[in-house]
């Protein structure tokens, strides 16, 4: 394999089982810890893997294109041997020979036709992008192209302005033509467009090109994506690889005005709006007799010769997120449309997760799956994303306040709005009428001050859900796609924005009650969610209010949009708090399969990977076998690390120095001998361990009540003269800055010498410090796990999780699948956080695990295999400690 050093072994075994599964068109689910060079792994076996692909391909091309030459050759004497050496023998179907023959010979002309058809169009992209890549001055020529197109579009535009100063416009019949594009456009469903006009032909068709076998590598967030992008940049593909970077409108949009809007469903909502105003303005422009009334905004950005352009030059370099962004701006073109259509000719395409794994979004932006490999990293929450993502939840608050901004649209617009536009909008203010009695309030009132008679969580199928709200009667596929097309929402924000505010200019009196009507409830809601409880990121709180109040209506499709799941893959819970506006209705996924199974179907293969997958049984029962994958198409490959044995000292403490046994349930934990316990074991080891110590606990609230207790009982004290103590905080815009002190004071310590020699750091299992946060080298020298962090069973959501699980998967091993799934999901939260510790190959740490219980064979096995092979068992306290005494002694002896 190519590679641009000298691999480690695990490397090497990592591409070859890689390479293995591709070629054989396997399912994988493939392990590989952090800090083994796990993405170049995963670039090196992959693009080896295609470059062969490609080749045979070509092999095969010659191959038919040389026998085609041959037999056209052989000319008339081919033909007239055909017939004879056909008739001897029958086809298999017991048609005559010569008729399969001739099939079969058809087929083959069509093979060949096509492949000829498929090198032309080839040839000339290659020969286009060779072009790019050499010739400055096509570049150069392209920028004054632009140049020239944008001074023309300035002098037309001031022209116009002085224009229509002279023409002295009403400024009355100029308001009103600017509502215009508030109203909603006549609307047809699909089966009426289907009767008018036949099969519309799709405008894009010019733009439809042949998809090359490729690889779709997702993962979780763009700046893991940036990351795998530099590496293959730095790898020997890097040169000759097409790859395209995709991504929201949110990261790649250039236009500043649509930018400003924050909110990604608002950005999308005014890009779609200005797609259908290019598209109309054909139309408008052919109606020249009447009088035109508004100007539709385009978006200059949209330009088909210039993403054309720029799709060229993605696929001449390899460029990142930051890189193709930077691009679109300096040649004025849309990075995130123009991207897409470099799909079809690139070998390797990057994409955050919610675009490969939510159906409507992968169609929409142009991925084709079909015989294609997927590559899933950094997958060990894929349950949780896939569930995440077609889940969705709507506050009372927002439920009323759509209603009450629908109710005033559709009165001010009453006379302009066509029959089909008003029979949705009742159907939609009849959906949220029934949805907000299903809280238990009344629609025309203020939710903040409905006090909710029956507090509690409900759960309901989805058909019960749909009879008892009485709303069974309404096509709802019919109503999202009514959303989905005539932009609704999005002419709703705009009506809310312009008559909403305190500046709005409107007709008349009875008009303005009206509207100050809608000002005043939506301040009211906006006070009744203040109250909520504190801001967490200003940023992002902003957005959430931006839509909260601006936009309900956009939530609320998300969750019409789940209602429309089958029966048995999900649920409906009512959630009902202290007032209507508090409650909440949520629609749980249960079944991910459902979601994942056509991905697994149509690609030629599918890559699972995660630097700790373990434990895999959830991926092979909840995902795969529920996706209809045959247990023979699934491998799995799993590597240890590259550090040294003696690198990584795992001990699972089953007492204390006190010898108190250690068992952290949620009965024992509480205890005050436990803490103290805790306290004691703590106080030992930042007496030995240099640097910093991260110790894990189950939850905030845990955490929060150890800390009061070592305060009280002045073990704190104690601890703080060995190592400044750091605590996670719950707000994700302090993480950085903690993180930053903490790294500060344990190089501060190491270089000062000196009693204090380090930090210790609480954190908290599932908080922001157990993912995406490494403590290498200094910064996690002991991980410490205190008890064992099952997720809350009380939860409604779980326990309908677990008896879903129970009645559809059969008993692994004599356990229950619920109980399975609780034991995974604390080991799986084990696996993350531990992993912190050991990044790169001279790096060295303890892990200590502080409750009886990791011995058992069941949650043992569950552990990551390089950390389990290690791990030691300590009955006792003593034992453990000269263990770490011994590690200090060879941290000393290297440093």
């Amino acid at each position: 394999f190519p590679f641009p050093y000298t691999p480690y072994l695990i490397q090497e075994r990592f591409m070859a089982a890689l390479y293995g599964a591709l070629e054989a068109g396997r399912v994988g689910i493939f392990e590989s810890p952090t800090g083994t060079g796990k993405s170049l792994s995963l670039i090196c076996g992959a693009l080896a893997w295609l470059r062969d692909f490609e080749e045979k391909q070509r092999q095969e091309e010659a191959r038919l294109l040389a026998q085609e030459e041959e037999e056209e050759d052989g000319g008339e004497e081919g033909r007239k041997r055909l017939p004879a050496a056909a008739a001897g023998g029958a086809g298999s179907a017991g048609e005559p020979g010569w008729v399969a023959a001739f099939v079969r010979k058809k087929e083959e002309r069509d093979a060949v036709a096509r492949l000829k058809e498929e090198q032309i169009r080839r040839k000339k992209r290659e020969d286009r992008l060779e072009k790019i890549r050499h010739n400055v001055q096509l570049k150069y020529a392209a920028k004054r192209k632009r140049s020239e197109e944008d001074e023309t579009k300035r002098l037309l535009q001031l022209s116009k302005e002085a224009l229509s100063e002279g023409a002295g416009v009403d400024v009355l019949e100029q308001l009103d033509h600017n509502d215009e594009e508030l109203i909603l456009a006549e609307y047809e469903s699909d089966e009426e467009k289907k009767v008018v006009s036949g099969p519309a032909d799709d405008d894009d068709d010019d733009l439809e090109e042949e998809h090359v076998t490729k690889i779709y590598y997702c993962s979780r967030t763009h700046s893991q994506l940036s990351q795998f992008v530099r590496e293959v940049q730095k790898s020997p593909f890097g040169k000759d690889t097409r790859l395209v970077s995709l991504g929201s409108r949110q990261n790649l949009c250039v236009n500043e005005e649509v930018r400003r809007l924050g909110a990604l469903q608002l950005i999308n909502d005014r890009c779609m709006e200005m797609q259908k105003n290019k598209h109309e303005k054909k139309s408008d422009e052919e109606m020249e007799g009447k009088k035109r009334r508004v100007s539709r905004t385009v978006c200059p950005f949209y330009s088909y010769e210039q993403m054309q352009f720029l799709r060229d030059e993605v696929l001449v370099e390899v460029k990142d997120i930051e890189q193709l962004v930077a691009l679109g701006r300096e040649t004025k073109a849309c990075p995130y449309y123009g991207s897409r259509y470099a799909i079809p000719a690139a070998q390797l395409v990057v994409l955050p997760y919610q675009m490969l794994l939510h159906e409507p979004t992968r169609s929409a932006a142009g991925i084709k799956l079909k015989d294609q490999v997927v590559i899933i990293d950094e997958a060990h929450n894929l349950i949780d994303t896939i569930t995440c993502i077609h889940s969705a939840e709507v506050s009372g608050s927002q439920l009323c306040c759509a209603h009450s901004q629908l109710l005033q649209y559709m009165e001010r617009y009453r006379k302009r709005l066509k029959a089909k536009n008003l029979m949705y909008i009742k159907q939609i203010l009849y959906l949220l009428e029934r949805f907000v009695a299903m809280l238990g309030g009344n629609v025309n009132q203020n939710p903040s001050c409905q006090a909710v008679s029956q507090t509690g969580t409900v759960l309901k199928s989805i058909n019960d859900f749909l009879f008892q709200s009485q709303i069974d009667n309404i096509n709802l596929f019919k109503v999202q796609r009514y959303c989905e097309k005539s932009l609704i929402s999005r002419k709703l924000f705009g009506f809310v924005e312009r008559y909403g505010g305190p500046a709005a200019a409107v007709k008349t009196n009875k008009e303005n009650q009206k509207l100050a009507g809608l000002q005043n409830f939506l301040l009211t809601l906006q006070q009744g969610s203040d109250k909520e409880g504190p801001l967490q990121n200003p940023s992002v709180e902003a957005e959430n209010d931006q839509l909260r109040s601006a936009s309900p209506l956009m939530q609320i499709e998300g969750f019409l949009s789940a209602l429309t799941n089958a029966n048995q893959d999900g649920r409906v819970i009512l959630n009902r708090q202290g007032t209507v506006g508090q409650s909440s209705l949520k629609f749980l996924l249960l079944n991910p399969a459902v979601h994942f199974a056509k991905v697994v179907e149509e690609c030629r293969a599918v890559i699972i990977a995660g630097g700790t997958m373990q434990p895999v049984a959830d991926f092979r029962e909840q995902l795969l076998s529920c996706a209809g994958v045959d247990p023979a198409r699934v491998v799995e490959f799993s590597c240890g690390h590259v550090i040294p044995p003696e690198n990584i000292l795992p001990i699972i403490l089953c007492s204390g120095p006190s010898n108190q046994q250690l068992e952290f349930t949620y009965q024992t934990r509480d205890l005050p001998q436990m803490m103290d316990e805790t306290g004691r074991i703590l106080c030992n080891l930042c007496n030995v361990v240099p640097g910093g110590v991260v110790c894990f606990f189950p939850s905030y609230e845990y955490e929060k009540q150890v800390y009061a207790h070592w305060e009280k009982t002045g073990l704190l004290a104690r601890l703080a003269t060995k190592k400044k103590i750091f605590q996670e905080p719950k707000k994700a815009n302090q993480v950085e800055q903690v993180l930053v002190e903490y790294a500060k004071c344990i190089k501060r310590c190491s270089q000062a010498g000196g009693p204090m020699t380090g930090a210790l750091l609480l954190s908290v299992v599932g908080g922001k410090m157990s993912e995406g946060i490494n403590f290498s080298d200094d910064l996690g020298r002991c991980v410490i796990m205190v008890g064992m962090p099952y997720p809350n069973i009380k939860s409604p959501e779980l326990q309908e999780k677990m008896t879903w699980l129970d009645k559809t998967m059969p008993r692994a091993a004599g356990q229950a699948p619920s109980r399975v799934l609780i034991e995974n999901l604390c080991m799986k939260a084990v696996n993350q956080s531990i992993g912190r510790a050991i990044r790169h190959q001279k790096d060295f740490a303890s892990i200590l695990l502080l409750d009886h219980r990791y011995t058992r064979p069941a949650i043992f096995n569950k552990l990551p295999e390089w950390i389990r092979e290690r791990t030691q068992v300590k009955p006792a306290f003593g034992s453990a400690f000269a263990e770490l005494r011994k590690v200090r002694t060879c941290i000393l002896c290297t440093t």
